[in-house]
């Protein structure tokens, strides 16, 4: 089935600046290698300790960096790696705080680890200093947990907390793996026959790490900029924002048929709020976002303590929801601008809109860039019949 070409694009365009958006709030390359190679050398530090019990333990990583799903704070350079660091010599017959302090001892005993280390009220955070933290979190074996879950401490270190961080990120993973199902747009080469014009393909969009990863960067960012004006405390922390998404993407894949990326985006942020269960007792509600790898552990936990932060929660989706609708409707590069900054942020907004005002006065410099109806801004390698050059800076039709 044919599909009008231009509103197509468009979304593939605007999927591909909300692509570029996120990847400028990913830590760099380097940052990544010094990272990885902080924790590997912090894992193996604490696996050398003469303790046995320490000696078989082993370091991993966990939440966004394990996700891929990493958004650097606002205004900030450095980025939070979460570790677990976890002790299979040990049972839930130890404190809690005993545990910690364990690890927290060694890691004090050498010296470079003694002046970046900071406590936690849960973990001990190494601080490398405007380039990233390694929180690391010690766990125990879950003997009642059929997913080889653990048991970390709780912020009050007076109990051990249900959870399962591999088992997370696995059933992540496998989400993150489902293609959705998209309508097939007319190949160029039929367009350009009907139009008899040779116009070159309009520019593929960059590769992705993947389509869930990306919508759960842009969620959280989103958030970060939404209650950066407001209450930080009430913003909906990321592991709830990370399962909504993956359990509204399965949902949507498996359910719907796309015509783009942007297309996707929508659907998954739409229905995330289809998978919080309440229950009402004594006329009071009860939020649950159960973590299903692992028996007990509710991620609304905090909404049942402090109903306010569900009632964020739902202002900040629906406030989401209306930037995306703004978004799709943006016109011109001011429109796009504006949209792009007050819902992502200042700073890589003002950079994607320059990228592309200096790749279109590249292009225009180049006389390759022209007016094809149907398709919108494309290169052409010639002036040829059905194109018209473009002469101002018009974007999406808009001047």
């Amino acid at each position: 089935m044919y599909i009008e070409r231009r509103p197509a694009l468009r979304k593939v365009e605007l999927f591909g600046l909300l692509e570029r958006l996120c990847e400028r709030l990913e830590p760099s390359e380097t940052q990544a290698n010094r990272a990885k190679s902080s924790y590997e050398a912090v894992g193996q530090w604490l696996a050398a300790a003469a303790d046995g019990r320490l000696a078989s333990s082993s370091i991993y990583l966990q939440g966004s960096i394990a996700l891929g799903t990493t958004v650097k704070p606002i205004g900030q350079t450095e980025y939070d790696v979460d570790l677990v660091c976890h002790l299979p010599a040990f049972g839930q017959w130890l404190p809690p705080a005993l545990c910690k302090q364990i690890v927290g001892d060694r890691l004090r005993a050498n010296q470079r680890y003694n002046n970046i280390l900071q406590e936690k009220p849960r973990c001990w955070r190494l601080n490398y200093a405007d380039e990233f933290h390694l929180d690391i979190t010690p766990s125990i074996p879950n003997a009642d947990c059929a997913n080889s879950g653990e048991l970390v401490p709780d912020k009050a270190l007076c109990e051990w907390k249900a959870s399962n961080p591999k088992g997370y990120r696995d059933a992540f993973k496998r989400r993150a793996e489902l293609v959705p199902q998209m309508r097939l747009l007319m190949s160029y080469a039929e367009d350009r026959a009907r139009a008899d014009a040779d116009i070159e393909p309009f520019p593929e969009r960059p590769r992705f790490k993947g389509l869930l990863c990306r919508i759960v960067q842009i969620a959280k960012r989103h958030r970060d900029s939404y209650f950066l004006e407001r209450d930080m405390s009430l913003a909906p922390i990321s592991v709830i924002i990370t399962t909504l998404a993956a359990w509204s993407y399965e949902h949507c894949v498996q359910t719907m048929v796309f015509d783009s990326e942007l297309d996707v985006l929508h659907a998954v942020i739409r229905h995330m709020p289809t998978f919080i269960r309440t229950n009402i007792v004594n006329g009071r509600v009860y939020w649950t976002i159960w973590n299903e790898t692992t028996e007990g552990e509710n991620f609304a936990e905090r909404w049942n303590e402090e109903p306010v932060k569900a009632e964020a929660f739902f202002e900040w989706h629906a406030a989401m929801m209306l930037d995306l609708e703004r978004l799709s409707a943006a016109e011109g590069l001011d429109g796009l601008g504006r949209i792009l900054a007050s819902s992502f942020g200042q700073a890589p907004a003002r950079e994607i809109i320059q990228e592309m005002l200096d790749s279109m006065s590249a292009v225009r410099s180049a006389r390759t860039l022209a007016f094809a109806p149907g398709i919108g801004l494309t290169t052409a390698k010639m002036p040829v019949a059905r194109t018209t050059s473009v002469r101002s800076n018009t974007f999406y039709g808009a001047p």
